[in-house]
């Protein structure tokens, strides 16, 4: 039987040792990624079974790294393990898709236990999923908005000019901007999520893109109904 593939994210060497020590005892094939950009490149690079996420990291925070993993991924199991773990933080944790949260210090064999469920849980749910069809979580598979229809799992969309192909990044942030209606999301969030680099592109990248979504989803561009700019923030996506 493959073994099951486990990626550690922490920063702090001692306790990623430790853990990677541990989850190799117990059979697991494990890597381990010091901050939330390598984080991201691995799983890409790797598609690990199971994510253990700390989420004070340095470049990209934990939570980016959940958030921009969940845009394309809701199945994979991802257990924060964190310093932060007052109710808040855990709450939020779970707002973004988190599957289990355990604060640190932690009993290590609590700790083992929850991996185990998790990827019992998966293993489960995988055996019975007869039908085929790719689950989106909390995003409908078909999105509504004025006159506008976006297909996520088809990754198009009917507009003004009719139906369109959308590409891989467009249905990211299209997914970012639905899931977080009505909130205002900065340039810089905006890249870290969608994109996970916070060098080598600018805030630029997101304007052009909205630029684009514009141009398909509004009756007039220059003055966005959905897509509107925030002074000094970013932008927000607006539907009821």
């Amino acid at each position: 039987m493959e073994k099951k593939r486990i990626l550690i994210v922490e920063d702090e060497e001692h306790i990623a040792d430790g853990l990677k020590l541990n989850l190799t005892l117990q059979g697991y094939d494990t890597l381990v990624a010091t901050d939330g950009v390598e984080a991201l490149d691995l799983w890409k690079e790797w598609r690990p079974d199971l994510i253990v996420l700390d989420i004070m990291l340095p470049r990209i925070d934990g939570l980016s790294v959940l958030r921009n993993i969940r845009l394309e991924d809701q199945k994979i199991p991802i257990l924060i393990l964190s310093a932060r773990g007052t109710q808040a933080d855990r709450i939020e944790g779970l707002r973004h898709g988190v599957d289990d949260y355990l604060a640190k210090p932690f009993d290590l064999e609590e700790f083992l236990l929850r991996i185990e469920r998790l990827l019992t849980r998966i293993s489960m749910y995988e055996s019975h999923d007869l039908s085929g069809s790719e689950r989106l979580g909390p995003i409908a598979r078909i999105y509504r908005f004025g006159n506008n229809e976006i297909d996520f799992l088809e990754s198009t969309a009917r507009c003004k000019y009719g139906q369109i192909s959308l590409t891989e990044q467009e249905i990211k942030l299209l997914k970012l901007f639905v899931s977080n209606r009505g909130k205002a999301l900065s340039r810089q969030k905006l890249l870290e999520i969608g994109w996970g680099y916070t060098k080598n592109m600018t805030t630029r990248t997101v304007d052009n893109f909205l630029v684009r979504f514009r141009k398909y989803f509004e009756n007039d561009p220059k003055n966005p109904e959905y897509f509107k700019s925030r002074r000094s923030v970013g932008y927000i996506f607006d539907h009821d």
